[in-house]
């Protein structure tokens, strides 16, 4: 079944050349071999103002940029999420990025004067979250537990509605050979093929 897919390349430099832009084409590519619709949000190419303050995140008025991703992520059935693990998790840009997007009233519904969710306003929705590291996935999964990919899928997707989310951690990429950079850009390609 052909879905809508948006995919969100989180690495804060828009250089060529990083792995997380190749391993973000090939899950295009392969969304596309597929059938599915797919857009793009490369955050490095976004100009926005962080957020300062709670009343600024609970009432402000999103810029157009914002407005537009916000559209798109409404039109998507399945979202994809690719950065590279930075201080032990994602890159402050990309986190900037989903304090403005998933705003109250938008990404969910609270109570009076509460920021916890009481409506996933964006349920119905799947994610698969894809970062890269330096350190060995291993390692990273038990030594920190992967608390930061924790944080995202359950603290912010699954808050505001989008399951399952899966991840894939892909580790130790500055000594990885080329070998297994193809292996990687070949596996991600066949989850953007079956949407998942």
């Amino acid at each position: 079944m052909s879905k809508h897919i948006l995919i969100i390349d989180g690495h804060p430099d828009a250089k060529a050349g990083h792995y997380v832009h190749a391993l973000s084409a090939a899950y295009r590519d392969g969304a596309r071999l597929g059938g599915h619709r797919v857009r793009g949000i490369v955050v490095s190419e976004l100009r926005f103002p962080l957020l300062r303050t709670s009343e600024d995140f609970k009432g402000g008025m999103p810029t157009e940029t914002i407005r537009k991703a916000q559209e798109w992520l409404m039109w998507a059935d399945h979202v994809v999420i690719l950065f590279p693990l930075w201080l032990g998790s994602m890159p402050a840009l990309l986190k900037a990025f989903f304090e403005q997007v998933l705003r109250p009233g938008f990404a969910f519904a609270t109570a009076a004067g509460s920021l916890y969710p009481r409506k996933r306003l964006l349920a119905g929705k799947s994610a698969r979250i894809i970062v890269t590291m330096g350190m060995p996935a291993w390692f990273y999964r038990w030594y920190f537990r992967g608390h930061s990919l924790k944080s995202l899928q359950r603290n912010i997707l699954r808050s505001c509605g989008l399951k399952p989310v899966r991840a894939c951690v892909v580790g130790a990429v500055e000594s990885m050979t080329q070998a297994a950079r193809g292996s990687w850009l070949l596996k991600i390609q066949r989850l953007g093929t079956r949407a998942r």
